[in-house]
């Protein structure tokens, strides 16, 4: 079976790698200060195995910086990640460029309501700037129906593939975190037909139960799971930082392989990883798959 393989954690790695204290502007921070840094952790994933390049866009969002008074800096970040992306890609000689669409306001806050034509407006902005450098647009971390479809009506020009990742709940993988039910999300799949539907930075234990409600949509499906021990009420707050989530100690790049390789023979054909989960575990995953014959494109 031919698989493609994503990229893992990117906002947590570049962090990690600065060295610095977490902030609420997460790796965009460091991307203003250290922008070979996120370069390099690119290139650390395609000598890995992946071969699609998440490019550092996941926290790029206007509301995000009007907060830390860096608005101004919106379109020159925009240019940095997709450079840095397409510069590693370019180094590698293969691959493609994914430009992450994270959720408007902050991750895992589906009671953060934000308009419909806001959200297409903010999101169709994201897509005219970065479309020229982007292989496909990654919606990220959709945790109701009405996040997901406000990124989806962002991505109605483009001509790119645009895929749609959700996060479930920590103890129910058939469940938005929002509590809505996954099977709630086929109508909006069916009116918007986005190229792939995923499962993404939700625990690895409970997307197997996810993956069979979007298996059912009959588009290509995957995931890529985060290496949380879970969703902190401190993390639910304003403007968090990404400290106030634990590292799980029991999730190896073995470990992660094996729940993936059980993706894969679920039928899913794109996978990768999520935060803490790094380029040992992708070689791992990578490996893993191409000994048991399948391919990755």
């Amino acid at each position: 079976m031919q698989i493609t393989l994503l990229d893992g954690s990117i906002g947590q790695g570049i962090v990690k790698r600065s060295g610095d204290r977490p902030t609420p502007l997460w790796s965009t921070s460091v991307m203003m200060d250290q922008p070979d840094l996120v370069g390099a952790v690119h290139s650390d994933y395609f000598a890995a195995g992946a071969t699609i390049a998440t490019a550092n866009t996941y926290a790029v969002h206007r509301d995000r910086l009007v907060r830390a008074g860096l608005e101004d800096r919106f379109e020159a970040l925009l240019d940095i990640a997709m450079a840095q992306a397409k510069a590693a890609r370019d180094a590698h000689g293969s691959g493609r460029i994914a430009v992450a669409l994270g959720p408007l306001g902050a991750s895992y806050r589906p009671d953060l309501k934000i308009p419909l034509q806001e959200a297409k407006r903010l999101f169709a902005e994201l897509v005219h700037l970065t479309k020229d450098k982007a292989d496909l647009f990654l919606i990220e971390t959709a945790s109701s129906v009405a996040q997901a479809r406000g990124a989806l009506m962002g991505c109605l020009e483009t001509d790119r593939p645009v895929w749609l990742a959700v996060s479930v709940k920590d103890d129910d993988g058939s469940r938005l975190r929002s509590g809505e039910a996954l099977q709630d999300l086929a109508p909006l799949i069916a009116e918007f037909q986005p190229a792939a539907v995923l499962i993404n930075c939700s625990r690895p234990e409970v997307i197997g139960a996810g993956l069979e409600i979007i298996k059912s949509f009959g588009l290509p499906f995957g995931a890529y799971a985060n290496g949380f021990v879970g969703i902190t009420d401190g993390f639910l707050q304003e403007a968090p930082t990404v400290d106030a989530l634990e590292q799980r100690r029991d999730l190896g790049p073995v470990e992660y392989a094996e729940f993936v390789m059980g993706w894969v023979a679920m039928g899913a054909t794109i996978v990768g990883g999520c935060c803490e989960v790094g380029p040992a575990h992708i070689a791992e995953v990578a490996r893993q798959l191409r000994e048991t014959g399948h391919e990755i494109i």
